[in-house]
This record gives structure tokens, C-alpha cells and sequence, in this order.
């Protein structure tokens, strides 16, 4: 299949990589050259505009930081729907505002095109291994229809329901994933003012209710004080920033969630804002004088 894939950050790039791994062919753009070039001489054809993509594709995958850019990429000047065809699916595998996911869809509807919201968790190794977790809003019909495609880069695709609902449930995600880290922080900090060997604690509990994905991926990087980003504080307080303006408009009360965002815009004002998320336990380390990681 032709595809036009737009946002080759740390995500779109592994991911456009496993499409063009899979056979398909890949027509890229993306507001920075670099990775553009990259993927061309992999075998991409580069474009121009969001445009052109859409021109020479026959889907569309948008992956971009935030709704304004999703929103500038499909319908602004020179965006998709420039240079979209009748009936064209346009997939958006953006972290963006419910309302916003609403907003693109009707403007596709408007223009006879397709559209659904696949957010994606799973990070930076995720996309890189094709692993990701892919909730899908739209219409059913058109999640059948992208669903091979969307498996190429995920280990799982999921209809979520009408558009928004990608999105609804990937601030879902988000909640339950900053919530978790910042329990893994704060219990490990206990372990350490405790006096008691934070690898123990996790050998010890690991097996139990408190075990989780997240304290598997996040723990052991606390442990090493590395905080390279697989995914980024800045872009968790941006799904944060989400999920609270969504729960606002349906009356849904977040009051953890509140609490681990001010932690995360701490750390932003910090410089600490393009660590990975697991870095929520630098927060905790400014506050108790001690690090989780210990010198052996």
C-alpha cells in the first residue's frame, strides 16, 4: 500500500521504519529535513507537504506532538485534506484533546474523507519493536479497514468506539501510567530513607498485586539514574493537560491527576522537562535529600 506518513519524531520514525519493513511504500514529511532524509535513503519517497503525502498515498498516518499540530497538518495550508481524495482514510496516531480528534473528523467529513483517532502507548521501544497498544476512535468500518496496516506497527489494535474515543482512552492510559510512576517513586524513596535495598523491595513485591508493567519498565532506570527519554516528562504533562481540560467538559473529578501534573510542571521549570517520565522520581529525590539510586 501507498502511505504518507507524517512526524518522523521519536515515534513516526520506528514506526514508518515497520511500515517500509512490511513492504509498504512510504511517501514522508516532517517540519525537520533530517529525518526526512533518513528515511529517503532508506527507501521513502520524501514530500513537500502534508499535501503531497495525501496526493500519493492512498491512507494517511499523522503522528505530531499535540491537536494544533494535528489540526495545522490536515487543515491548514497545505494540509491533507489539500490534497486528499474522496474517500481517503486518514489515520491519526497522535496524543491529542478528545474534542480536538472531534473537531478533525467532522472537517474530513466535511471534505468526503475518513478519518480516525489511534493514539498509541507504549513509548519509544514500542514503536521501535512494533509493540505498541493502538486505540481507535471513528467508525468501525474504517477500523476494519486500517486494522493490518495498524498491526504492523502494534502488538494489539483495539475499536474504542465512536470519534474521540482513541483519545479518550489513551488519557485513560496516561492517568493510570504517571499515577503508577509516581507510587513506584514514592514507595522506593520509603525503601531508601528506610535504610532497605530498593532492588530487594522489587525482587520482593514484583510477584504480588503491586507488581506492574510500569515498575518493570521504570523502576530499573530509576535504580541507574537514567532518565534517557523513551518518552518524554513534557509530552506526559501535555496528555495530563488533556485529560484534565476532557474531565472538566464531562464532569469527571481527577484529583491524583492534578497532583502528579504539578509534580511533572516542577520538573519542567526544573530543566528536567525532556527527561523520561520515570524522572517523576526526581521529584521525590529534591524533596526527601536522598536518590533512589544506590552506589554499590
Amino acid at each position: 500500500m501507498k502511505i504518507g506518513f507524517i512526524g518522523l519524531g521519536i515515534m513516526g520514525k520506528p514506526m514508518a521504519r515497520n511500515l517500509m519493513k512490511a513492504g509498504h511504500e512510504l511517501y514522508v514529511y516532517d517540519i525537520l529535513p533530517a529525518p526526512v532524509a533518513e528515511l529517503a535513503a532508506e527507501g521513502a519517497t520524501a514530500v513537500a507537504s502534508p499535501a503531497e503525502a495525501a496526493a500519493q498515498g492512498d491512507m494517511v498516518i499523522t503522528m505530531v506532538p499535540n491537536g494544533p499540530q494535528v489540526k495545522d497538518a490536515v487543515m491548514g495550508p497545505n494540509g491533507v485534506l489539500e490534497g486528499a481524495k474522496p474517500g481517503q482514510l486518514i489515520v491519526d496516531m497522535s496524543s491529542i484533546a478528545p474534542t480536538a480528534a472531534q473537531e478533525v473528523y467532522a472537517a474530513c467529513q466535511a471534505k468526503g474523507v475518513r478519518f480516525l483517532d489511534a493514539p498509541v502507548s507504549g513509548g519509544e521501544p514500542g514503536a521501535i519493536n512494533a509493540k505498541l497498544s493502538i486505540m481507535v476512535g471513528g467508525d468501525k468500518a474504517d477500523f476494519d479497514e486500517a486494522y493490518d496496516v495498524l498491526m504492523v506497527m502494534g502488538a494489539s489494535a483495539v475499536y474504542c468506539g465512536k470519534s474521540g474515543a482513541g483519545n479518550t482512552t489513551k488519557l485513560a492510559n496516561q492517568i493510570i501510567v504517571a499515577l503508577n510512576i509516581a507510587a513506584v517513586s514514592e514507595a522506593f524513596m520509603l525503601a531508601v530513607k528506610a535504610g532497605v535495598d530498593p532492588q530487594t523491595v522489587f525482587e520482593a513485591i514484583r510477584g504480588g498485586m503491586a507488581g506492574s508493567h510500569v515498575m518493570e519498565a521504570k523502576l530499573p532506570m530509576m535504580m541507574d539514574a537514567n532518565f534517557k527519554p523513551g518518552f518524554k516528562i513534557d509530552l506526559h504533562i501535555k496528555d495530563l493537560n488533556n485529560a484534565i481540560e476532557a474531565a472538566h467538559a464531562v464532569g469527571a473529578p481527577l484529583p491524583l491527576t492534578v497532583q502528579v501534573q504539578e509534580m511533572m510542571e516542577n520538573l519542567h521549570f526544573s530543566g528536567q522537562g525532556q527527561c523520561d517520565h520515570s524522572g517523576i522520581a526526581l521529584f521525590y529525590e529534591k524533596l526527601a535529600g536522598e536518590t533512589i539510586h544506590q552506589e554499590k
